[in-house]
């Protein structure tokens, strides 16, 4: 098992090469000094890393994270928005925008490990991820009521995650939740103590290597297609991702595999 590892000053991307199970991508917001909060830099780097990551035909699962053991992402840099203009904050807007989207953009699962503090754009990010695992100290929000602005951009997943009413209630009010009601409305799958955080993230990865590599991105893609399809146009798309799946012989190997597997036992 190998890594490769890049970094800037914000972020941080690792590639962990497992051998012939293929790769698993890393990338870590490094801000702790602000409890990984990103502005600019770190938004375009962020969607930079993941792009980049993208074009790695070997990449099986990606693990998004924040530095140290506190925080995940804890929102915006408030402090580089504050004078912004109505112009520069469309393109900071966007930014946000651009790196939750090259997050849904990536063609394998990505997996949220969030250690801590997840709010504003840190809930965006995570929103962004297929999959939510978070330590039980976490905390989340939507703050951005209290400094002037709406939630916008990627804020719009979380009805689909954890309805409407709970989304009303993060969004207008800008309170927190503890990691406990984060678990029970739905915005995380796993809920666990931080030290069992990286087993938790491990188990994932694990299962999503016994999957098959094709099928695991066909998935994905398909997943995108049920957000945006009507059911009948999605049940459509479904059948060509599995016609499609029949163009190479995993199907065949795993199927064999799996038939073998029940006859042993």
């Amino acid at each position: 098992m190998t890594a490769d590892t890049a970094s800037t000053e914000l972020v941080m991307v690792r590639v962990e090469n497992r051998g012939t199970d293929g790769h698993v991508g890393h990338v870590t917001a490094n801000n702790p000094s602000k409890r990984n909060a990103l502005g600019i830099p770190g938004k375009r780097a962020i969607a930079e890393a993941f792009k980049k990551l993208s074009h790695d035909d070997s990449l099986r699962v990606v693990v998004l994270t924040g530095a140290g053991d506190k925080s995940f992402i804890a929102g915006a840099d408030i402090a580089e928005m504050k004078d912004l203009t109505a112009a520069q904050a469309e393109e900071e807007h966007t930014l946000t925008h651009l790196a939750c989207d090259a997050i849904r953009m990536c063609p394998v699962p990505v997996i949220a490990r969030i250690n801590g503090y997840c709010f504003g754009l840190g809930m965006e990010l995570a929103a962004s991820c297929d999959m939510r695992v978070a330590a039980d100290h976490a905390k989340f929000g939507m703050l951005e009521v209290r400094v002037g602005i709406p939630s916008g951009m990627e804020a719009v997943l979380l009805p689909r995650i954890i309805g409407w009413g709970k989304t009303s209630e993060l969004v207008f009010t800008g309170d927190h939740m503890d990691a406990q009601e984060a678990y029970r409305c739905g915005f995380i799958e796993k809920l666990v103590p931080s030290a069992d955080l990286d087993r938790a993230v491990e188990k994932w990865i694990a299962s999503i290597f016994a999957g098959g590599p094709r099928a695991i991105r066909l998935q994905k893609a398909l997943m995108r297609d049920w957000e945006r399809l009507s059911v009948d146009e999605a049940i459509q798309a479904g059948i060509r991702a599995c016609v499609e799946a029949r163009r190479t012989d995993e199907p065949k190997r795993l199927m064999e595999a799996f038939l073998n597997r029940k006859k042993s036992g």
